[in-house]
């Protein structure tokens, strides 16, 4: 019987669903085991090849554990909700909801593109998720808890002394008592002191916006990344050269009014709790990085003319008398006011430069130096000197304060920008040349021209001019943090809905027994004309607080009828908790019960991609944080272990055109003709070698039907590059073309074969016969009946198929433990060869090794297991346990050496003494023979190891 995938690997798929085979169970006597993968986000496009990669790997993984005798969890859902689904639908006129429902589920869209749905993909390839614990984050019953836990944040604030988030009850019980002169609470800077006599004297409007200063979800005007194309605020992250990631439309920089969430309470758990979790160290560097902790001072600089004053972030107090000019961000609140009317027309001219520019470029652009003076100069604190006053782009305004107190003597860009602009710079570095560069060590120095620091170094003059900014009232020490606070709405339609309404222009959560606040029908989806959000195009878009319902706009009369927000939250709010949805996802009282969350804790192991790292796996720690300080979840961390899975790269395939024509010609003749090398598709090429199909090549496009080619050896090769798998190269392999051709158990161990799974690595699809031509050889150690049918002996194995077998069972253990998955299928090719020489048939050998292949290529161990006569799933079955007794050695083959030059080989039993060993050797024909008539002058043997005769 022929090995034919096709033929059982739907078979399987459908079994392991119809009878829930990797349901978990929120009640197991068994040890439990989470496996996450990252929530992946379904577009049209569907899979290609390179995405499955983590997916497979973490698969492997949980079928392994749950071999061992672990209650797994592997859950899968969608991350459904975003901007890539909005436009989708305004270029298309379909509402969201539509496109994302046959991007999961399949079918056919408004355009008539057959959408393979990633929910069928996923079967197709094996996957044994827990399906009934399926979440979407568009889907209203989950969004309903997005928006809950919304309101949590809102009705809290970060407590510093309790080091902890706390009900926002407890400071309005504080303020009603005693005013805030004694809260140590993380707020506004701006906050002001009131007595509790000032506090209940205050309206409600005037109470609310106090606490919104305090709250960790506030209002806030805040520089955002602005793009008119989308109609929307982007993260940094989604903003690359000045270009919206998603479309590629221009970005600047604007301030809005923003709902914003105070991660930055948060930054110094974040980053001490790095040091409790099995993350990579990439991770968690770049997670330190954006986090960025540093020790320094604030210094207040007054302004000539002006009653404001500059605060300055430094890590560098010590410096502060080689200051020679003060920067401010372009975006700085006080450039316009500071600004004279000189220099107001160049300084607006650079701000507007600016604002198209992303922070990201900014920093990342040291060599190109541009800035504008603004007139005005600042007052050196301890000095009394006049310093101008510039803006310069290297200082952005979510940094610190938006300003820096410039010592070119002392760092890098301040030297390039004085020496750009012919600023005064001053050596404070006794002894040190900074003529052609600024000085930079925090040691090895002492300082000059310096007042009091005169002779000091690093260390004492820290200290010392810390001290003197505190006592003269210039400054004070302080610990900062690059963090800032996360922008938390987007004025976009196809996201949940802040459950918030409006009254008196004060912020108000709508209440949990009115939740969820369903994402109202619009007729655009596109900003209104004036430059409100999409949702600012519904008709019943207000909030009753009599009845707790969503009414129409016309009944709102401010008194108990409210306007309810038009922004809607951003992406990273959905895919914030879904791990804690998994372990109770159809509970509709609580967003996961405390028995569920109890008994699976955290993730074990979680696999996805580094690009994350300051975004998606910030943001999820820091809810994770919050919600364990209210009590709702049992740990701080959801993540014990992550791994981040590499890349599979695309193998590109090009056709050279001859200039000026529309002829081709073949990869070893192009150096003959001048050329330009044209990305053609994969898919096109015969059996997925270099061979370009020519007529597959004509019908592909219209202006490529009357192509003509020169061949070589009557074929048209193409050239191959490796590239990022996309679209827009045409390098894309669908995993559902593979499992046609080769079966979904090839494509797993292909992709595990490629290399370390956290490696990079190119796909070829011409390796896959190899693996497939492996699977033959297995089902064939199966089926060496006659005529290959299927036959099982249950003889006793020999001692050589028990130590391939054990051999497999301990390096496959190994493996999978290190996420070694890559020479797990070296060790499998290998058992397969070994026990086919052995023409191993043996059910006490083939059974086990089934247990063992079954993570790797569920399907065919599937199917192996039904034949040996189970009729429960393999995947039920127990590990195969390693004895060591089989792969101990209980004979030696011997070099036996005449005067050290070995002769020939002996095979000994291990367990001879010394003495029986000489004798067999000495009575070996091979030694008299090797002697002749002379007698040994010495004979040197060590047991188990060598046999030497001297003389």
């Amino acid at each position: 019987m022929q090995y034919s995938p096709n033929e059982i690997e739907s078979k399987w798929q459908k079994f392991w669903i119809d009878n829930k085979t990797f349901k978990a169970d929120n009640n197991s006597d068994k040890p439990k085991f989470y496996v996450l993968d990252m929530f992946p986000y379904p577009s049209g496009a569907g899979l290609h090849v390179g995405h499955p990669l983590g997916y497979i790997a973490s698969d492997i993984f949980a079928r392994y554990k749950k071999l061992k005798g672990f209650n797994v969890l592997h859950p899968i859902g969608y991350d459904s909700f975003g901007l890539p689904a909005e436009q989708y639908a305004i270029q298309t006129g379909q509402h969201p909801a539509v496109t994302t429902k046959v991007n999961i589920e399949g079918g056919v869209d408004k355009q008539g593109n057959v959408i393979a749905g990633y929910e069928n993909q996923l079967k197709k390839i094996g996957m044994g998720y827990d399906w009934d614990r399926e979440i979407r984050t568009s889907n209203p019953e989950y969004y309903k808890w997005t928006q809950w836990i919304f309101n949590q944040l809102f009705d809290s604030y970060y407590d510093n002394t309790t080091n902890k988030a706390e009900s926002i009850e407890k400071l309005v019980e504080t303020f009603n008592a005693e005013g805030n002169t004694n809260v140590n609470a993380v707020a506004d800077e701006d906050v002001t002191i009131f007595t509790a006599e000032e506090w209940n004297a205050y309206s409600e409007k005037e109470q609310q916006a106090i606490l919104l200063k305090y709250r960790l979800t506030f209002l806030a005007e805040a520089e955002v990344n602005w793009c008119a194309d989308l109609g929307t605020v982007l993260a940094n992250d989604e903003v690359i050269n000045g270009l919206s990631e998603r479309g590629g439309f221009p970005v600047v920089r604007k301030k809005m009014t923003q709902w914003m969430m105070r991660i930055t309470a948060y930054a110094d758990r974040l980053l001490t709790g790095l040091d409790n979790i099995d993350w990579s160290d990439a991770i968690k560097e770049a997670q330190r990085n954006w986090i960025g902790k540093s020790q320094g001072a604030s210094i207040f600089f007054d302004v000539v003319g002006n009653d404001q004053k500059i605060e300055v972030f430094t890590t560098r107090p010590d410096t502060v008398f080689g200051v020679s000019y003060v920067t401010l961000a372009p975006e700085h609140p006080l450039v316009t006011e500071i600004t004279t009317e000189e220099y107001k027309a160049k300084v607006d001219a650079y701000v507007d430069y600016t604002s198209k520019r992303s922070e990201r470029d900014r920093l990342a652009d040291a060599k190109n130096i541009t800035g504008e003076f603004t007139g005005a100069y600042a007052i050196h604190p301890f000095t009394g000197k006049q310093v101008p006053i510039w803006i310069g782009d290297y200082v952005l305004a979510s940094y610190g304060t938006g300003a820096v107190m410039a010592v070119p003597a002392g760092d890098e860009r301040d030297f390039a920008f004085a020496n750009h602009f012919n600023l005064p710079i001053i050596n404070i570095f006794k002894g040190q040349d900074i003529s052609e560069a600024a000085f930079t060590e925090k040691g090895g120095f002492e300082l000059q021209d310096s007042d009091i620091l005169n002779g000091l170094d690093y260390k004492q003059a820290v200290y010392t001019i810390i001290a003197a900014l505190e006592e003269k009232g210039f400054g004070k020490g302080k610990t900062n943090f690059r963090l800032r606070e996360a922008v938390f709405s987007r004025q976009r339609y196809w996201g949940e809905p802040v459950p918030v309404y409006f009254k008196d222009g004060m912020p108000y959560t709508i209440p949990t027994e009115a939740l969820p606040i369903i994402l109202p029908e619009v007729d655009e989806y596109l900003p209104t004309a004036d430059g409100e959000p999409p949702l600012g195009r519904a008709t019943e878009w207000a909030f009753d607080t009599t009845t707790n319902k969503v009414v129409d706009n016309s009944l709102i009369n401010n008194e108990t009828i409210f306007p309810i927000e038009l922004n809607t939250m951003p992406g990273w709010a959905g895919s914030s908790w879904y791990w804690l949805r998994y372990m109770d996802a159809k509970n509709e009282e609580e967003f996961v019960s405390q028995a569920a969350a109890n008994y699976w804790q955290n993730v074990d192991l979680y696999l996805g991609g580094s690009e994350h790292a300051t975004g998606h796996l910030l943001y999820s720690r820091f809810w994770q944080k919050f919600l364990f300080d209210k009590g709702l979840v049992p740990t701080d961390e959801y993540a014990k272990k992550l791994i981040n899975q590499g890349m599979i790269l695309g193998m590109s395939a090009f056709a050279y055109r001859i200039n000026g024509t529309n002829t081709f010609v073949s990869k070893g003749l192009k150096d003959q003709y001048e050329t330009t090398p044209i990305h053609v598709d994969v898919n096109m090429l015969k059996d997925g070698g270099d061979e370009l199909d020519t007529e597959k090549f004509k019908a592909w496009r219209e202006d490529y039907a009357n192509a003509e080619f020169v061949l070589e050896d009557g074929k048209l090769i193409t050239g191959r590059e490796v590239e990022k798998m996309s679209k827009s190269k045409f390098n894309v392999i669908s995993p559902d073309t593979i499992c046609d051709e080769y079966g979904a158990d090839s494509l797993r161990l292909y992709e595990m074969f490629l290399g370390p799974l956290e490696q990079t690595k190119p796909w070829n699809t011409q390796g896959l016969s190899g693996v497939y031509s492996f699977l033959k050889k297995f089902w064939r150690l199966y089926h060496s009946g006659a005529e290959e049918t299927f036959f099982v002996s249950d003889d006793e194995p020999t001692k050589e198929e028990m130590k391939a077998l054990h051999q497999t069972i301990k390096k496959v253990d190994e493996d999978v433990n290190n996420f070694s998955f890559n020479t797990s299928v070296s060790t499998f090719m290998i058992a397969v060869n070994e026990l086919g020489k052995l023409k191993s048939n043996k059910r006490a050998i083939l059974e086990p090794l089934a247990i063992v292949l079954s993570p790797y290529a569920p399907h065919i161990a599937e199917e192996l297991w039904s034949k040996l006569g189970h009729e429960t799933s393999i995947a039920t079955a127990e590990f195969p346990a390693f004895e060591e007794k089989w792969l101990v050695a209980d004979a030696k083959e011997y070099p036996v050496s005449f005067n050290g030059k070995m002769k020939f080989l002996l095979e000994l039993p291990l367990s001879l003494s010394k003495d029986e060993i000489q004798e067999i050797v000495m009575n070996d024909e091979r030694t008299i023979k090797q002697l002749g008539d002379r007698t040994p002058k010495n004979i040197i043997i060590v047991p188990g190891k060598i046999i030497n005769i001297v003389g």
